[in-house]
C-alpha cells in the first residue's frame, strides 16, 4: 500500500472533517501527496494541524462550485470523496442535504472521468440500510433508508456505480457503520452520540437517550475506518464494487451510555430518557466479512479501549467539558 501511495496525488472531499483528517494523516503517512476540499462549514482547519503544508493543501471550497472542483482535480489520480451534510441536517434542510450528498456527487464524478482519474472511492453510509431486518447485515442487505440523509447517500451510491457500469470509470463505495474517536463532532448537527455521552459526564451531565435505548449500532475507532477506506480505494479487487466497514459488533445506547460511565468511573452517571428521534434507525449491525476476505480488514480498537483513547484525548485538549458543550445541540435534528 505504502508503495502505490508515495507521491501520488490523492484529492480527499471532506478531508478537514472528522473521518476525512484522518484519512489525510493516513496517506500522509505514507507519502501521498493530498488536496484537501473542505468548505469548513463542518470540517475545522485545526483538524489538519500538523500535516497542512506543500505536500497537504487545504481548498476552502465548495463542492458544488464545478468550476473549482474542475481545476482543483488537474492532474488528480484518486479521489477519496468524504465530504457531506450529516443525518440531523437532513431532517431539517433535506433540499440542501441532498444537493451536498447526491446532486454534487454526481458532478463530481462527471469532473472525474474527464480529468482522467483512475479511481474514485465514494464514503456512503450504514444509514442507506434504514433498520436492519436480518444481522448482521450483508452488502446484499436491502436498502430503506428512513432519512433524507440515508436516500441521498443512497443515490450517491448509485450514481457511483453507475458510472462505472456505464464510462468505466473505476469507483469503489464504501458504507463505513458509525465511527467515533478523537476529533469527532458534539457540536450542532453534527453532533454524534459517543462525543456527546462522553462529554456530558464528564461535566456531570446526563448522557440523553432518545427512545428507550434499545437501539443498536456498531461503532469503529476512526482509525480502523480510515484504513479501511484507503485499502479499499486501493483495491483493484473492488472496481466496481460495495462493501461495509465496520467493528462488526452491535451495543444498544443505553449500554453505551454504561460503558461510558464506567470507563470515565463516575458511578454517579445518570441517563436521561427522552421522546424518540425522527427518522432514527432501530438497529445496526455490519457483517465485515467482505472486507475481511477482500481487504484483510481487522478492526484493531476495541470499543472500551477506544472509549478511553477519546476520553485521554478529550482530556488533552486543555478545554473543559463544560465549555465544549456550549456548541452543543441537544435537539439537532431541529433548525438551530
Amino acid at each position: 500500500m505504502n508503495d502505490r501511495l508515495k507521491g501520488l496525488n490523492v484529492m480527499v472531499t471532506g478531508g478537514a472533517g472528522f473521518i476525512g483528517s484522518e484519512v489525510v494523516r493516513q496517506l500522509r503517512d505514507v507519502g501521498a501527496k493530498v488536496t484537501v476540499v473542505d468548505n469548513l462549514a463542518n470540517g475545522k482547519r485545526e483538524n489538519l494541524a500538523g500535516i497542512e503544508g506543500p505536500e497537504c493543501t487545504l481548498a476552502a471550497t465548495d463542492i458544488r462550485d464545478t468550476d473549482e472542483m474542475a481545476r482543483l482535480m488537474r492532474d488528480v489520480s484518486l479521489v477519496l470523496h468524504m465530504a457531506c451534510l450529516g443525518v440531523r441536517h437532513s431532517i431539517h434542510s433535506p433540499v440542501e442535504n441532498h444537493e451536498v450528498n447526491a446532486t454534487a456527487t454526481l458532478d463530481l464524478l462527471r469532473l472525474a472521468r474527464e480529468s482522467g482519474v483512475s479511481r474514485f472511492l465514494y464514503c456512503s453510509s450504514s444509514e442507506v440500510y434504514g433498520t436492519a431486518t436480518t444481522v448482521p447485515m450483508v452488502e446484499e442487505h436491502p436498502t430503506y433508508p428512513m432519512t433524507v440523509y440515508g436516500a441521498s447517500k443512497l443515490a450517491g451510491e448509485c450514481y457511483t456505480r453507475a458510472y462505472n457500469r456505464t464510462y468505466g470509470l473505476p469507483t469503489v463505495v464504501v458504507r463505513p457503520f458509525n465511527t467515533y474517536g478523537p476529533r469527532s463532532h458534539h457540536e450542532g448537527d453534527s453532533g454524534e452520540v459517543i462525543p456527546k455521552f462522553v462529554l456530558r459526564c464528564m461535566a456531570g451531565r446526563p448522557m440523553v437517550v432518545f427512545g428507550d435505548g434499545s437501539q443498536t449500532r456498531d461503532f469503529t475507532f476512526v482509525s480502523d475506518t480510515a484504513r479501511g477506506l484507503i485499502q479499499a480505494a486501493l483495491s483493484d479487487e473492488l472496481i466496481g464494487e460495495t462493501i461495509n466497514l465496520g467493528q462488526g459488533a452491535e451495543i444498544a445506547i443505553k449500554d453505551l451510555a454504561i460503558e461510558i460511565a464506567r470507563v470515565l468511573n463516575r458511578s454517579d452517571a445518570a441517563i436521561r430518557f427522552e421522546e424518540q428521534r425522527p427518522g432514527d434507525v432501530l438497529r445496526l449491525y455490519a457483517n465485515i466479512d467482505k472486507a475481511r476476505a477482500r481487504l484483510n480488514y481487522r478492526p484493531s480498537v476495541g470499543l472500551n479501549e477506544g472509549l478511553q483513547k477519546l476520553c485521554s484525548w478529550y482530556r488533552g485538549l486543555g478545554v473543559s467539558a463544560e465549555t465544549l458543550l456550549e456548541a452543543e445541540q441537544v435537539h439537532n435534528w431541529k433548525a438551530a
